[in-house]
């Protein structure tokens, strides 16, 4: 198959990720795989794609019309069977440059979003979903997130769900003690401490306030627990405030943005997000397969690669008292180690990124070829 996967900017959060293993991992199967952001990409991006040289269309603004003659342009160079699509930014441009360039090509949106953050994403909502209900396929990251956005008139042609899946290889801990504790020295911290990670950007719907406060009040209760925020972002100086106001200086620290996450996963205990809106967090499945136990929030599909007791536990959105309970929970090493290694053992049999490139690579050959003639395609390759 040649595939065209459109995303807005490269390198940047779980999307951007997403795109960047599927892309590879397709290409690895033979398949032709081209690399396209919206708007000009941060430094780095060559060493993250491997399989083709990424292109940028430079938008310098929201809808930028220029832009979309170069990718209508692009689009009759390449010939793409298939356009996937990262999210709705991603899929307005294609969905314009396919109309502009006269081009028969499939269009397949993975969606990662749930709940829409403020009126101005709503806002935007209203143009997209047309586009939406054009596309030819939608893939959603999990069963609570369809539910929600079928509820809501989000369809495509065809909707589907996949989930998320990672390289367990990479995402193994092969840290030995000395090493995890040579990092925490570095931080000004002991090997009793209580280290809970959070791997996220520095965003609003992230929530790491509610992780400070939560340390804050663990603390109170005699637990030495530390917070480690694995990460950069607009809300830094938020963050870094509330941090000095609860006399948490040394305790919670933020260690800005940090290209290999798991030397500073190996040196927590627990990992954690208490985000306000989930798809299906490549952060939280990173962390189970570094066999660490996970607190989440009950945003997105956290229910469905949680089983609370098993391989981590979930709280409500926003309750604080409920989260420190979860967290305190996890304090007692026995505890953090039993569900760490059965998070290992999820990961292994529900989330590969092996699994995960499988589902893909047989839908897209379905929306490219049909069913039957995919089965065929994809059976004669192997």
């Amino acid at each position: 198959m040649r595939l065209l996967f459109v995303t807005c900017s490269l390198p940047d959060g779980g999307a951007e990720k997403h795109t960047i293993a599927l892309l590879n991992a397709l290409a690895q199967r033979g398949h032709d795989c081209h690399a396209l952001c919206v708007k000009p990409p941060r430094a780095g991006l060559e060493s993250m794609v491997h399989a083709t040289t990424p292109r940028s269309l430079e938008a310098r603004s929201y809808l930028d019309w220029r832009a979309v003659a170069r990718f209508a342009a692009l689009l009759r160079q390449i010939r793409p069977q298939v356009i996937v699509a990262a999210n709705a930014y991603a899929l307005m441009y294609a969905t314009l440059a396919r109309a502009r360039a006269g081009v028969a090509c499939r269009i397949v949106v993975v969606w990662h979003s749930t709940e829409l953050p403020g009126l101005k994403e709503v806002l935007q909502m209203v143009a997209y979903r047309p586009m939406f209900w054009a596309a030819d396929c939608c893939i959603f990251l999990c069963h609570r997130q369809w539910r929600y956005w079928r509820q809501r008139g989000l369809l495509s042609r065809r909707n589907e769900v996949i989930y998320n899946g990672i390289d367990l290889e990479w995402y193994r801990d092969r840290s030995t003690p000395a090493q995890r504790q040579e990092l925490r020295n570095r931080l000004g911290w002991q090997s009793t401490d209580y280290v809970i990670g959070m791997a996220a950007l520095l965003r609003v719907e992230k929530n790491h306030l509610q992780l400070v406060e939560a340390v804050a009040k663990l603390r109170h209760l005699g637990i030495p627990a530390r917070a480690l925020l694995i990460g950069d972002g607009v809300m830094r100086p938020v963050i870094e405030r509330r941090i000095q106001a609860l006399q948490l200086s040394g305790i919670a620290i933020i260690t800005g943005r940090q290209q290999d996450v798991r030397p500073w996963l190996a040196a927590c205990n627990v990992a954690t997000l208490c985000s306000l809106a989930e798809g299906f967090s490549l952060a939280a499945l990173e962390a189970m397969a570094m066999s660490r136990p996970v607190v989440l929030s009950m945003a997105g599909g956290a229910a469905e690669m949680v089983e609370p007791g098993c391989n981590g536990l979930l709280f409500p959105l926003r309750d604080t008292p409920a989260y420190v309970e979860r967290l305190a929970v996890l304090s007692d090493p026995e505890a953090a180690r039993r569900m760490g290694n059965n998070a290992r053992r999820v990961m292994e049999q529900r989330f590969s990124e092996t699994v995960m490139v499988d589902h893909y690579e047989r839908l897209l050959a379905e929306v490219c070829l049909g069913p039957a003639a995919a089965r065929g395609a994809l059976a004669t390759e192997r």
